[in-house]
């Protein structure tokens, strides 16, 4: 729903990380109406929102004051606390639900970094990935679970259930929306703007493989010394990779929810 691309992430016992980039010329780009259909899968909106999108007759004032709610909106839909607010809402909400409690979920706000170079990005997603391993919840990133490069790697979520679940905990009202994937990698391109990230992903797995197996001292984990190259566990030949990443990317870009349980075809 917002112009967040998500680069990585990572789900621990009792906290998350997650590398994201903003697009604010994307939210520009959008008009009132998508910004107002974006919203509305987030929250109701209020009544002359909800109005204005069952179609009902509007006043030019009314009117105005549309715009107006579609310029608050689209400038929450780009940035990066509504973002953090809407999902920690719903993961404390779900927490609270299956606790069966009541109160504050998150000890604090969360934190955040800006990454101004390439060198800091890519060092910030390894240790993004290397998190389970340093905590030896897992053994190598491939079988890091709830990880970005395990989804990368071995997409095997049922998307529909996910999306239903979002729905019947509220934190979805609707789904009318194409599922964005993660943020891709795309190697160096030269005289364009770089929308993705500037390296090949066959090179970044062998990167978090490497510094995956440098110990440090005020961590328990890190990857056997002695085990494969990570593309060798994977079978992966560079060609065949190329292939089977651009085939994961395009699954996702025409996905959209099966209509039924609040959401929309």
């Amino acid at each position: 729903m917002f112009s967040v691309d998500i680069a990585a992430y990572a789900v621990m016992s009792n906290h998350y990380h997650l590398v994201v980039k903003l697009s604010p010329d994307e939210v520009d780009s959008w008009g009132n109406d998508e910004v107002l259909a974006r919203w509305c899968s987030l929250y109701k909106g209020p009544p002359l929102v909800q109005r204005y999108y069952r179609g009902d007759h509007l006043c030019p004032a009314e009117l105005r004051r549309i715009d107006e709610y579609a310029e608050t909106f689209r400038q929450r839909l780009g940035d990066l606390s509504w973002f953090m607010k809407c999902l920690n809402e719903a993961i404390a909400r779900q927490a609270n639900k299956e606790n069966e409690c009541t109160g504050h979920f998150w000890e604090s706000r969360f934190k955040s970094q800006a990454l101004e170079t390439e060198e800091a990005l890519l060092a910030c997603m390894a240790y993004v990935y290397l998190n389970p391993i340093r905590a030896a919840m897992a053994d190598t990133p491939e079988t890091s679970d709830h990880t970005s490069i395990k989804e990368r790697i071995q997409p095997a979520f049922n998307l529909a259930e996910a999306i239903a679940g979002q729905t019947e905990q509220q934190a979805l009202t609707e789904f009318a929306m194409p599922l964005k994937p993660l943020l891709a990698f795309e190697g160096v391109i030269r005289n364009s703007v770089q929308r993705r990230i500037l390296f090949s992903f066959e090179d970044y797995l062998e990167l978090v493989d490497c510094t995956g197996r440098v110990s440090r001292n005020d961590k328990r984990g890190a990857i056997d010394e002695k085990a494969l190259p990570i593309l060798e566990r994977l079978n992966l030949d560079p060609g065949r990779w190329c292939h089977r990443a651009t085939a994961f990317e395009d699954s996702y870009q025409d996905y959209r929810a099966p209509a039924g349980r609040g959401q929309a075809a």
